[in-house]
């Protein structure tokens, strides 16, 4: 069993971005979390910092009994450009597969001939619906795990995030 790169924003994590990285782990020794857009926050579409993501995730992690030498989270910031992005993570990690449902992402790393495989989709959910039940004031918690509605109650009363949720 070989390492495993699975890239997302994770604005914000949910359920079935869990699923997926259990579902990965089920298959492969470790599994590498890249966060993309690190550089991104308090927009509507990027939310959450990279640190407040990291934390969302490594806190979901250890309370699904996932040992910290099976997972590794680095972030990546938005190139313009598909190689340099590609070249970014592959300087910063080592692995054997890309799981991403992303046509984009799966091209950029086809074009290199790095390996692509798809993880199924888990339920009908995404972080965009998330994000627009949350500012809504819509019924959201029941999307993302536990540790994520946890660390979000902590962080949404911090200025420059408030126009996202009420």
């Amino acid at each position: 069993m070989k390492t495993a790169l699975f890239i997302g924003r994770f604005q914000p994590m949910h359920i079935g971005h869990l699923d997926a990285i259990e579902w990965i782990l089920e298959k492969y020794r470790k599994i590498i979390i890249v966060i993309g857009s690190s550089q991104e926050s308090r927009t509507e579409e990027n939310p959450f910092s990279f640190e407040e993501r990291k934390e969302i995730i490594e806190k979901t992690l250890t309370s699904e009994r996932i040992k910290e030498n099976r997972y590794e989270i680095i972030g990546i910031p938005d190139f313009y450009d598909d190689k340099a992005w590609v070249g970014m993570i592959l300087n910063k990690a080592v692995f054997d597969v890309v799981f991403t449902r992303n046509p984009w992402t799966e091209r950029c790393f086809k074009e290199l001939n790095i390996p692509v495989e798809q993880h199924p989709l888990f339920g009908d959910i995404s972080a965009t619906k998330v994000r627009e039940m949350m500012k809504e004031g819509k019924e959201w918690k029941r999307l993302v795990p536990r540790d994520v509605e946890r660390v979000i109650e902590r962080i949404k009363s911090k200025e420059g995030f408030k126009h996202l949720c009420k």
